[in-house]
């Protein structure tokens, strides 16, 4: 470099004021000046690029060919001093310059790019600095063009596709949009694909799609982004190699600065991933060298602040060393102080610094770093513009902490208004925005005299983006685990207001929960295999993203027709009353505070209410743990468990308890408001169908009642079943048969690793027997059941019968399933055959119709998974005895197959007659007795249309 640079200047040197050549030879010596400078950092060398370029352009005729050429150089050299100085006047002489180059440059000039590329970056530069979207705008603009003009191979495409990505990514942080967000990825990923192993950009490419992966992280929250962004954003051995390219801190060389702070952000990403402190104090040293090597004026000396102030925040709320604070303090509002007026990261400052002095007034307790700190989020939300991701989350730090800090009640309605303002703004993630919501929710239900019910309006309004079908349906179930039983507590919330029609719409809109499964990662391949530059390890997630805001968007344009305003919507009140087609449906709603039955009659056209006092959520919870116990003691926790000493006693007193107190406390006053305390033969019996919420899922009501005295047992007066939705009873409508049902009959008697069940063998022969010229029968059994042949008969018959061992997943309900010979046939491969209009699934295995504790409000499991597809379903709640499923069976479709109907209640009626028979055996002695699982397992039908 040095000799070319040497011989550029003797060239020059020997150059008339009157030779042609002279422009050629001045523009020769200022770039190898702008050489020397990016290489050594020196800024006299970057002064005379300038003053070489600027001369060269002086002396070049104005028709000349190389006038563009002249200009965009010299628009590069005032790129460069604006990036070293930070002076606007240099910025916008490159873009001057710039631009003029670019105009005069032919369309056939191999250049063209390149100045294309150059002005987008200063449009870049010119955004980052004060913040006009405009020039955001015309810098993807610029880029685009750039990279669409830049061949297949050329060396220069890796940097392309980097470029555009930054700006995407620049516009995503601003709008929120998640468009911009995957196409920031797909050109990083390109990006990453075409760069060489050991380029010296490969750092930045691993750090720029990590930190992608860490923004759709947040924003959408699936795991596998946080994994990804570990993964290319950790400080690994490449990062190492390009900070000692840059040199050691003595060399000067001007990348250095840059390389320690991205090193700073890669161990900062990994301690806010891992909690490791070895990490963050990594952050430190490098932030901090970062810092120490960046001169005074440097547009990036504000950044280098702000970011070793924050890391010394995170160490202080991890460690609690005041010092840490101080010095936090202390390099925030340095950071403020150096960030001009109108630069868009000034608001981002003014929280920052807000946030330090809300933790320093929680340790010291003064005043006047609570007044700092509600000062500085004021004017942080005062400098943020409509319509940015982070006015919703300013919204509500400034409220919320106004308040909480305060106590005071003038606040209160400040606070108040906050939460609404973050809660009608969409530009945030859906995550936050429902965290905002829920906040302003569990405020306003903290004071008698502030209505709750707009709060949460707002959090159910939120819910379907926060539990979006874009995730997959891991990530759906754990964002469940985080709504906090929002439904029941907004339905508890309506109902003591007396809207009992809108406490009914809640508790079913925010317990609707969409099973969908994951798509096979063989029909993603293929979907995938003609996107270009597709990679691997974002092709579904980023596929699953887009194809889900096609949906979304298709909603959106079905909506606006006229008459189609709610299509797809959950169903109003009106609309849910229609489920009492057959028989009164009553929603029993448990929570924290109150218990409240919403009764639906046929023919009404409003919520009844029966108000239970004498239930909690508390109760209930110590309900449902006697019951477990008594199962875990027993052994009763799968089909075909030994029952050991002979004969078992009866329940424990405190299940008994159990029992009585549902009776007294919800089931009779229930039975009392409908007039049904009195004895019908089962063939008159009235039929109800339950839906409990809360931790009332996991309890049997259709076995509640006073054992001890006569005539005060659930099923002396009704017929019980269950739905986990009134959603399920609506799109369960019978239909008449036009033929008799084809019945698939499906059992294992042995499965590795699982109890024996020879009561399987006994079980199909009897409904074989029942089937005989009444139903088209079909039998798989053995070697022959497995995972495909069941899927396929099941498509080929309207109803299945699955005796075998079960599985409920509680980490993820759609991989529970049923044990069959070549493995489990799980939830998700049955609901990805989208089933229709079957009749009954009759499932004669172990806690069928039990959920997940975690998630007490969503009947998630393989009874309402089923419901999909049948109308009517049979399942359990806690373990079959093997030697009593054939009993049930049998008397269950001696009834059915009389007339093959099933969805008006009548699978009911069948498993009602059939377990008080079985109970008449057991009481006799004709069966072992005492067992609680016979008097109050069976009798769980999910749900059924009834009559």
């Amino acid at each position: 470099m040095e000799k070319s640079f040497d011989c550029r200047m003797r060239a020059l040197g020997s150059t008339s004021e009157n030779d042609a050549e002279l422009p050629v030879r001045m523009g020769d010596v200022g770039r190898s000046y702008t050489m020397r400078y990016r290489r050594l950092g020196d800024v006299d060398d970057l002064e005379k690029s300038l003053e070489y370029k600027c001369r060269a352009l002086t002396v070049s005729p104005h028709e000349h060919p190389d006038l563009s050429d002249r200009q965009a150089d010299l628009g590069v050299s005032y790129g460069d001093r604006y990036r070293r100085i930070g002076g606007m006047a240099d910025l916008e002489k490159s873009i001057e310059y710039k631009s003029r180059g670019l105009l005069f440059t032919p369309d056939d000039h191999p250049d063209l790019p390149d100045r294309h590329a150059a002005l987008g970056a200063s449009y870049t530069d010119r955004y980052r600095r004060m913040g006009d979207i405009a020039d955001l705008e015309k810098s993807i603009e610029y880029k685009s063009r750039a990279l669409a003009l830049t061949p297949d191979g050329h060396p220069d495409l890796p940097g392309r596709h980097a470029a555009l990505g930054v700006s995407y990514g620049d516009r995503y942080r601003r709008t929120g949009d998640m468009v911009d967000l995957e196409k920031a990825i797909e050109h990083f990923s390109r990006a990453l694909a075409l760069t060489p192993d050991c380029h010296p950009d490969l750092p930045d490419r691993h750090a720029a799609i990590g930190a992608s992966y860490g923004n759709r992280y947040r924003r959408m929250g699936d795991v596998a982004d946080l994994e990804r962004n570990g993964r290319h954003g950790r400080p690994g051995e490449v990062n190492r190699i390009q900070l000692s390219r840059a040199g050691t801190d003595s060399d000067g060389h001007p990348d250095l600065p840059g390389r320690h702070a991205a090193l700073g952000v890669s161990y900062g990403d990994r301690y806010r991933r891992t909690g490791d402190m070895v990490d963050l104090e990594k952050a430190i040293e490098h932030f901090s060298r970062a810092l120490a090597l960046t001169p005074d004026g440097h547009p990036d000396l504000p950044d280098r602040h702000a970011a070793i102030g924050a890391s010394y925040g995170n160490r202080y709320r991890r460690m609690g060393d005041v010092a840490d604070l101080e010095k936090s303090i202390e390099y925030k509002s340095r950071a403020l102080a150096l960030t001009p007026d109108g630069h868009p990261d000034l608001p981002g400052r003014h929280a920052a610094l807000g946030a330090s002095y809300s933790d320093q007034y929680r340790r010291m307790g003064n005043m006047a770093d609570l007044e700092k700190s509600i000062e500085y989020k004021s004017r942080a939300l005062a400098l943020t513009p409509d319509g940015h991701p982070d006015l919703p989350g300013r919204h509500a730090a400034l409220g919320h902490h106004t308040y909480q800090h305060t106590g005071h009640p003038s606040h209160l309605d400040a606070c108040l208004t906050s939460f609404r303002h973050s809660s009608r703004l969409s530009s945030a993630a859906p995550r936050d925005v429902f965290d905002y919501t829920l906040r302003w929710a569990n405020l306003a239900s903290q004071y008698s005299y502030l209505n709750p019910l707009g709060a949460f309006r707002a959090a159910l309004d939120v819910l379907p983006h926060f539990i979006w079908l874009g995730a997959t349906t891991a990530q759906r179930y754990a964002n469940l685990a985080l709504t906090e039983n929002l439904a029941i507590r907004a339905g508890a919330a309506a109902t003591r207001s007396s809207e009992y029609g809108t406490g009914l719409e809640w508790l079913e809109h925010g317990r609707v929960y969409r099973l969908e499964p994951d798509p096979d990662a063989s029909q993603l391949d293929q979907t995938n295999s003609g996107a270009p530059g597709s990679r691997s390890d974002n092709d579904a997630l980023g596929l699953r993203y887009r194809l889900a805001r096609e949906y979304t968007d298709l909603l959106t344009q079905a909506r606006s027709l006229p008459g189609f305003e709610d299509f797809l919507r959950p169903p109003k009140a009106t609309g849910l009353m229609r489920v009492a087609r057959h028989g009164p449906v009553v929603v029993i709603n448990c929570s924290e505070d109150d218990c409240d039955a919403l009764v639906i009659l046929p023919g009404q056209d409003r919520v009844g209410h029966v108000s239970l006092p004498g239930y909690t959520e508390s109760k209930a919870t110590h309900a449902r743990s006697e019951i477990e116990q008594l199962l875990h003691n027993k052994g009763f926790r799968e089909r075909g468990f030994k029952l050991k000493g002979g004969r078992i006693k009866q329940p424990d007193p405190d299940v008994g308890l159990v029992l009585a107190d549902l009776w007294k406390d919800i089931v009779k006053p229930v039975l009392e408001y409908l007039g049904y305390l009195t004895n019908h033969t089962v063939d008159q019996m009235p039929h109800i169908t339950w839906c409990p919420t809360g931790a009332l899922t996991f309890l049997p009501l259709h076995a509640a009642g006073d054992y001890d005295q006569p005539g005060s047992r659930v099923f002396d007066h009704v017929i019980s079943s269950y739905t986990p939705t009134l959603t399920a009873l609506l799109a369960s409508a019978p239909t008449v048969p036009r033929r008799a049902p084809r019945l698939l009959a499906v059992g294992q008697m042995a499965t590795s690793g699982y109890s024996q069940l020879p009561g399987t063998a006994r079980e199909l022969a009897s409904i074989r027997a029942h089937a005989h010229n009444r139903a088209e029968y079909s039998q798989l059994t053995g070697s022959k059941a497995t995972s495909t042949a069941v899927l396929d008969a099941m498509e080929e018959h309207d109803w299945v019968h699955l005796a075998c061992h079960a599985h409920q997943n509680v980490t993820d309900p759609t991989k529970s399933g049923f044990f069959l010979h070549d493995g489990r046939l799980d939830l998700a491969a049955i609901t990805r055959q989208s089933f229709k209009s079957k009749g009954l699934a009759f499932l004669s295995a172990c806690q069928t119709a039990t959920g997940d504790e975690k998630l007490p409000d969503e009947a998630i499991h393989l009874a309402s998974g089923m419901l999909m597809g049948y109308r009517s379903v049979i399942a359990t709640m806690w373990s079959v005895i093997d030697e009593d499923a054939p009993v049930v069976a049998d008397m269950v479709y001696s009834r059915l197959l009389k007339d093959g109907n099933v969805g008006r209640g009548e699978a009911g009626r069948a498993l009602h007659a059939a377990v008080a028979r079985l109970r008449e055996k057991v009481e006799s002695g004709t069966l072992r007795d005492g067992c609680p699982n016979t008097n109050w397992n069976f009798g769980a039908e999910a749900s059924t249309s009834v009559s």
